[in-house]
């Protein structure tokens, strides 16, 4: 008997999908073709790994911090609460620890999901998007989350430089995951599926993202 159905959450790696401004889009090319008497067709990509859904590695923020072969997967396996803020919520605000709390109560499960609503899953670039406050990132792990995942492009406000979420939760054990579809799902508790590619010496790593009940 089929076990429960799994839900896509995944941006796909497609030459279509939004960058980050400035950012090497993804393109797909082809070594070899069998309409040119290859015996198979045979592609390549180029691509920053942060084009579609995928893991921050703390290598990302901190040069001397580790790469994607470090990213630990049974952070990004298993139960799973989702949020979604209001169609109105400001895009200039950060989410402080009380937003939190009202979002997730205050004992969530160890990975958490937002729909800010604010997604290059509508096939442009977001202006601007709500994100975690380094207080509330502090709030998440002293609460034992280690998986903080979004639908924006990235889980600090768009025109940081300092990028205290990243930092907050990178460098104390938790990590991140970016560019989500969560509009395909409800709010609620699911299991989380959203294993990253063990891509050695890398700052990020593309995610086949999903869900079930």
């Amino acid at each position: 008997m089929p076990g429960p159905r799994l839900i896509d959450l995944s941006i796909p790696l497609a030459a279509t999908t939004p960058p980050w401004p400035g950012d090497t889009p993804f393109s797909c090319g082809w070594s070899c073709r069998r309409e040119a008497g290859e015996s198979v067709n045979l592609g390549s990509v180029t691509t920053s790994l942060h084009v579609g859904t995928h893991a921050d590695a703390p290598l990302h923020v901190e040069s001397d911090w580790a790469g994607s072969e470090a990213v630990d997967p049974s952070a990004f396996l298993g139960s799973a609460r989702l949020a979604a803020l209001s169609d109105g919520h400001p895009t200039d605000t950060s989410i402080d620890p009380d937003t939190l709390a009202s979002l997730f109560g205050e004992s969530p499960p160890p990975r958490l999901l937002l729909r800010t609503g604010r997604s290059v899953a509508t096939g442009t670039f977001p202006e601007d998007w709500p994100a975690l406050s380094e207080a509330g990132a502090r709030w998440l792990r002293e609460r034992g989350v280690v998986l903080w995942g979004v639908d924006a492009p990235s889980v600090d406000r768009r025109h940081s430089k300092t990028l205290p979420v990243h930092h907050t939760l990178l460098g104390t054990g938790a990590f991140v995951l970016e560019n989500l579809d969560l509009r395909p799902i409800e709010p609620g508790d699911w299991e989380l599926v959203a294993l990253p590619l063990r891509v050695i010496g890398a700052d990020a790593a593309p995610v086949r993202a999903m869900v079930r009940r």
